[in-house]
This record gives structure tokens, C-alpha cells and sequence, in this order.
């Protein structure tokens, strides 16, 4: 049978100048006109031009993949045989109740429910399967109950846009409110008497800029405009403390961040400031009591301290060490109890949880013996208790929930994964490496084997990056790895710059004007598998997705010769014009990360010189499989889309090139549990078939 043509975009060049540059897009009519139509609606308002490109670009790659079929279905049966099916999260109490989520077997969304304390008297609060009916595409925004237990808030994405509509439940009927509040950003916040819901609006460039009031039995279009966010490189949040006494509004970009305060039993006081926003100081707050407890990067606390301040008068000239900076300790965050503190920090690559009792400072740490793990603190819902809940696991380990007494120090494991089809750690190695970068740094590695894979250079190996936003990519238990592992594969995380698996410097050393260290710490850390003979350069795959798909389109520029295979889910490949773009979602929040091209030329260079999109060159690049998805706010469907027209009319050589764009869902794919699944089931597919394991 003959293998089909792929299907070739139309070049309409257009010149683009800034700064006196001038640069040729062939394929910026990729991007529609109309692109906040197409979040909400999808294809329904899409060019015709555009949907027949990327209906083409389908059927290339189901065509393509289709050999693959009988793999694929294999691969999905093993990852949903590894899912309890009719699993369910251990509960958490508050007051007379303890809230939890359960999946019913064959259900693909999970249902909110309640006990009693004793675990008696189960109640269905929300049923996602049969709130998802008739959908093509949804999505849970969250839900949170009022203090009293009457009432739940709720919200939904029923385009994959993350337009959340927010509803509210009458928990005692079981019949949510006429009024549906639109264009939500998924959650709310109730005060403590549960008369108003504080939720945060989109506008229409999907930018949280506006925290509105609504009161319960109300229209929403008499809702109270609370605050307002002028400042497009801002987001904005709405919490509440772990006490429940205090309301957050925090706005924030990625590196400068700004808290106002409102009383949650005072909720129609106007919002108060902690402290004014300065550019490359961070902070987050909970209180006890008449104090806040403050972290933050204030000064020279790069890996961030803990601090007090009254909440009389809460400015930074009241601000007292509590726990004071260590370099090189990196402070991930902080909860406040009523007789205790616990945070969680990370040193040596390493995390851990410290806790500090109030009445005398005391402290002490929860301790963990394997080489590499992650763990995950949950607040729960009580303030006044004893007890914290953890999540323990490892790339050999399942998850495990442990409840900890923080008196006792007696750990109670309330939970571990079960994998029902079977598994057993013994029978995998987990280990970590450090890759030499060409700078002097090391790059650590987590590696995933089996215990009888040889290990000569012959195994294939899917190497997984990130390394943007100082996000660390944890070395946690993967159930969906296995069916690559179980077929000879290495699976491994480079724990490239740009992340804070080595302290705050880390992320600093792979951003902005430091952007191109994540890239050659990826290609350091695919040369160094192959020197230590865990794999060779013509059987490495690489996987990246969002931030971490520009990554591999950087990768594929500058090192094709170092992967046999790319996987980029949802990549931001088309950095510069994005950041050149200040209507787009994330573009001026997003300008500390990257550099704002716009008012820089310095930033407009450098962005340039790496910007997957700008530098694709006639040569050969590895098999390449991007996947975008149609209503995506986060990443653009045109991102991907451009980038493989401009690829398949450039590149040399006749090396695999597909494109899969979700037509009905957004940034993260697919949304239920199995059918996200299939999704994975033909990437690892497109991994075993570029390295001959198909």
C-alpha cells in the first residue's frame, strides 16, 4: 500500500517588523481572526481555510499511526488495567463531615461526595459522569462547600477554553441555582456565613482581572465588582486561609506578587493590602490568630524565609524573621495550624516536611529513606487539629497517603495505589544520575528501568523535560511508564535549568537571558545516557509538553542528531511572535519569564536566536509527532500548526512529521480518565515505532 502524501500549507508570507528587523511568517494566517470565538465555540466559527488544513493534518496522522492500532488498543488496555477503576480519595473531615471524590467503574469523571465523621451516610454531592453527558468535552473547575455544609460552588469547561461556568448548589435539595455565572476562572470562595461567593472573571482575552461578590439568591448581573486588576501582566486568585478567618486576593506574575485581604466573617469591608507589589519580590500568606505568617524572597532570601507580621499593620517594616533564609534550602510552601506550622521544602534535589510547633519553635522533620521520591502536603479542612495528610511516592513506589500526628509523630497510611493488573517494585530500579553540562554544572537525571534490561547501549529510552516557570518535575510513580519500561525502555526526567530541583538559582539559571541553559542541559543529559551506555543517541526519544514542548522544538534545532524521535504535546514553539503579541492570554504575564521583545531589543534578540519556529533550517530533523489541541488558551492551536507547515516545507531528508490536533478539547487533552489515555496510548506508540519496537 502507498504511504500517503502529507498535506502541505499554503504559504501566504506576510513581513513583520520590530526594532527595525524584518522577518518573513508564511503561515501566520494559521492564527484566525476571530481566535477568542474559536476558544469558546471551536471549530463551529474556525476558517474554512484553517479547519481543512487541520482536518489534513489528521487524517496524515491517523493514516501514518495506523499500523500502530492494534498496538495502541494493546497499550490503552495495560494503562486502564493499571487503574482502580471504582477508586476513591481518602476523605477529609471538617466538622461533621469529612469530603472526598470517588470513580465508579467505567466512569470517566469523578463524583463529589460526603460521609459522616464515621464514614456512614455516603451523599453524592455532584456526579461528574452524568453532569458530563451529552458533551464532547468536560471539565471539574473545582468545588468548595460553605462552612455551614449548605451550599456547594461549582464550576465546569464544556469547550476546553477554561471559560469556567460557575454554579451553586443547594446541598440540601440537590438543585443548583437558576443563575449560572460565565466566563469564571473555574472557583469560588465563600465568606463564613455563606451569604456571598467571591469568584474571579475572565475577560474576553481569558485574563483573571476582576473579583466580583455574589450574593447567594441573586442575579449575577447585580454582583459587586470587589477588585480590579489594571494591569494585564498580572494574574489574579481568590483563596482563603487555612483558619478560614481571612479572604486572599492574590495577584501575581512570575516573579512579583501582591496580597489583599479581606475579613471572611466581615465580607462587604473593603479588600486591605499586605504589601505593595515590587518588582522581584514574592510573597504568600496564612495567619493564626493576630499575626500573618509570610513567605517570602524579601532581600536576599533567593530560596525564600518565613516571616510574622500583625495584622494590625502588615507592611514589610513589620515584617520579623521567623525562619530564617538557608541558601540552598528552598522553602516550596507553608500551611498554619492552630498550635503548629509545616512546611515543605526541597535541598539537594530532595524534598521534605519540617514542622514547627508554635507555643516553643521546635522543630522536627518527616524522614524518607529512598534515593529519589516526591512527596505532596494536603491542607484538609480543619484548622484546629493535630493531624496532616501527605502523599508519598516514587518511580518505583505507588502513592501512598500517610496521616501524620504532629505530637505523636506516628504516621498512618490511610492509602496506597493499587494497581490492579499487578505490580511489584522489587522487579524495577530507580536511580539518579548527574550529567556534566558544558558549564561546570551537573544535570540530575531519575531513571526508571527494569532490573533485567541490559543496560549496553541498546535500550530505547524516552527522555522527559520541562524546565520552565521553576516548576520541578517530580520523581513520583507513573503508572503509564510501565508500559514502556515493561518493553526494554529507560524512562528518565532531566531535571533541566529552569526549574528549582537545585534551589531558586536553578529556575534564575534557565530563564529569560539565561534561556538557552535548559536546552543544552537536555542535549547534556540525552549525551550522557548514551556515554554511560544506559542508551545510544539513535534510540532516545524525547517528550515535552507546553513550556517543555518548546523544548523539544529547541532541541530539534539545535541537536537533531542527538534523538531518533520528538514528542511535543501542546508546544509553545512560536515563542517570539507570542511574546510580540500583548492580546494574547499569557503574553504580559508572561514577559518576566521570557523578556518583553516588544519594549527590548536585547530580549527580541535573544528570543529570536532560540525561538523554535523562527530557526527551523533545511536539514534533517528526527521523526517529530506535535499534538495541539483546538480551543487550548495556554498554547494556541497555531503554535504546533505552524511550526510543522513551516517544518514539512524546510527540513531535508524524509523523516516522520505528523500533527494531531484535539479539535474538541484544550491544554490538557482529553478530558476524562480514559479517554486522556488513548491519547497517551499513541504517543507511547509513536516512541516504540521510531525505535523499531513497534
Amino acid at each position: 500500500m502507498t504511504k500517503p502524501l502529507p498535506p502541505r500549507a499554503q504559504a501566504r508570507p506576510v513581513t513583520l517588523e520590530t526594532h527595525g528587523i524584518h522577518r518573513q511568517d508564511d503561515y501566520a494566517w494559521l492564527r484566525a481572526d476571530n481566535w477568542q470565538d474559536v476558544m469558546r465555540d471551536g471549530r463551529d466559527v474556525l476558517d474554512d481555510d484553517i479547519e481543512a488544513y487541520l482536518d489534513a493534518e489528521n487524517a496524515y496522522q491517523d493514516a501514518m499511526m495506523a499500523p500502530t492500532k492494534e498496538l495502541q488498543d494493546t497499550l490503552f488496555a495495560e494503562m486502564r488495567g493499571r487503574i482502580k477503576e471504582d477508586d476513591s480519595s481518602v476523605p477529609s473531615p471538617d466538622g461533621p463531615y469529612a469530603y472526598g471524590i470517588k470513580y465508579v467503574t467505567g466512569g470517566q469523571h469523578p463524583k463529589f461526595l460526603r460521609t459522616k465523621r464515621d464514614g456512614s451516610g455516603e451523599e453524592i454531592l455532584l456526579d461528574g459522569d452524568k453532569e458530563a453527558e451529552g458533551r464532547a468535552y468536560f471539565k471539574f473547575g473545582g468545588a468548595g462547600h460553605s462552612d455551614d455544609h449548605k451550599l456547594l460552588a461549582w464550576g465546569y469547561d464544556d469547550k476546553g477554553s477554561e471559560f469556567y461556568s460557575l454554579q451553586i448548589r443547594d446541598l440540601e435539595t440537590g438543585l443548583d441555582s437558576e443563575t449560572r455565572i460565565e466566563d469564571t476562572a473555574g472557583g469560588g470562595v465563600f465568606s463564613a456565613d455563606g451569604k456571598y461567593l467571591f469568584y474571579v472573571r475572565l475577560d474576553d482575552n481569558h485574563r483573571p482581572s476582576k473579583l466580583f461578590r455574589h450574593e447567594i439568591g441573586t442575579d449575577p448581573s447585580a454582583d459587586i465588582l470587589v477588585f480590579e486588576e489594571e494591569d494585564a501582566g498580572f494574574f489574579m486568585g481568590v483563596g482563603r486561609t487555612q483558619s478560614g478567618d481571612t479572604i486572599l486576593i492574590d495577584i501575581h506574575d512570575h516573579e512579583t506578587s501582591e496580597v489583599w485581604t479581606i475579613p471572611a466573617h466581615s465580607p462587604l469591608d473593603p479588600p486591605h493590602l499586605i504589601a505593595p507589589r515590587d518588582t522581584g519580590v514574592e510573597y504568600s500568606v496564612e495567619d493564626n490568630g493576630d499575626s500573618y505568617y509570610i513567605r517570602t524572597n524579601l532581600g536576599d532570601a533567593e530560596d525564600f524565609k518565613i516571616v510574622t507580621a500583625p495584622k494590625a499593620t502588615p507592611g514589610r517594616e513589620f515584617w520579623a524573621d521567623l525562619v530564617p533564609h538557608v541558601a540552598g534550602r528552598l522553602i516550596l510552601s507553608h500551611g498554619l495550624f492552630k498550635t503548629f506550622m509545616v512546611r515543605l521544602e526541597r535541598e539537594n534535589g530532595l524534598p521534605r516536611i519540617v514542622i514547627r510547633r508554635l507555643a516553643d519553635n521546635i522543630e522536627h522533620e518527616i524522614s524518607f529513606d529512598e534515593e529519589a521520591y516526591s512527596l505532596g502536603l494536603s491542607g484538609g479542612y480543619e484548622f484546629d487539629t493535630t493531624d496532616i495528610r501527605f502523599t508519598y511516592s516514587s518511580m518505583t513506589t505507588p502513592s501512598r497517603v500517610f496521616d501524620y500526628n504532629v505530637e505523636t509523630r506516628e504516621r498512618l497510611l490511610r492509602k496506597e495505589q493499587e494497581v490492579p493488573s499487578g505490580h511489584d517494585p522489587a522487579s524495577y530500579v530507580t536511580r539518579r544520575l548527574q550529567a556534566p553540562a558544558g558549564d561546570g554544572e551537573t544535570v540530575p537525571i531519575s531513571l526508571l528501568y527494569r532490573k533485567d534490561t541490559v543496560l549496553d547501549g541498546s535500550a530505547p529510552c524516552l527522555l522527559y523535560g520541562y524546565g520552565s516557570y521553576g516548576m520541578s518535575m517530580p520523581a513520583s510513580f507513573n503508572t503509564n511508564a510501565l508500559s514502556l519500561v515493561d518493553r526494554g525502555f529507560v524512562y528518565a526526567i532531566a531535571h533541566v535549568r529552569g526549574g528549582k530541583e537545585k534551589g531558586f538559582r536553578w529556575y534564575k539559571d534557565g530563564r529569560r537571558e539565561n534561556k538557552k541553559n535548559t536546552f543544552t542541559d537536555f542535549i547534556a543529559a540525552s549525551k550522557h545516557l548514551s556515554s554511560e551506555r544506559f542508551t545510544s543517541h539513535d534510540r532516545i526519544v524525547a517528550q515535552g509538553g507546553s513550556a517543555g514542548g518548546m523544548l523539544m522544538g529547541a532541541v530539534a534545532n539545535m541537536a537533531p542528531e542527538a534523538f531518533t524521535g520528538i514528542i511535543a504535546e501542546v508546544p509553545f514553539v512560536d515563542v517570539l511572535a507570542t511574546m510580540l503579541d500583548d492580546t494574547l492570554p499569557l503574553t504580559p504575564p508572561e514577559w518576566p519569564e521570557w523578556g518583553n521583545p516588544i519594549t527590548d531589543k536585547a530580549a527580541y534578540d535573544y528570543i529570536a536566536s532560540y525561538s523554535p519556529y523562527d530557526n527551523v533550517a533545511a536539514k534533517e530533523y528526527p521523526a517529530i509527532l506535535a499534538v495541539g489541541g483546538l480551543t487550548d488558551p495556554r498554547v494556541t492551536y497555531w503554535e504546533p500548526a505552524k511550526w510543522v507547515a513551516k517544518l514539512r516545507a524546510t527540513k531535508t531528508g524524509d523523516s516522520l512529521l505528523m500533527l494531531k490536533t484535539n479539535m474538541e478539547a484544550g491544554h490538557g487533552g482529553a478530558s476524562g480518565r480514559f479517554d486522556r489515555l488513548k491519547e497517551v496510548a499513541l504517543v507511547q506508540a509513536f516512541a516504540l515505532m521510531v525505535t523499531g519496537k513497534a
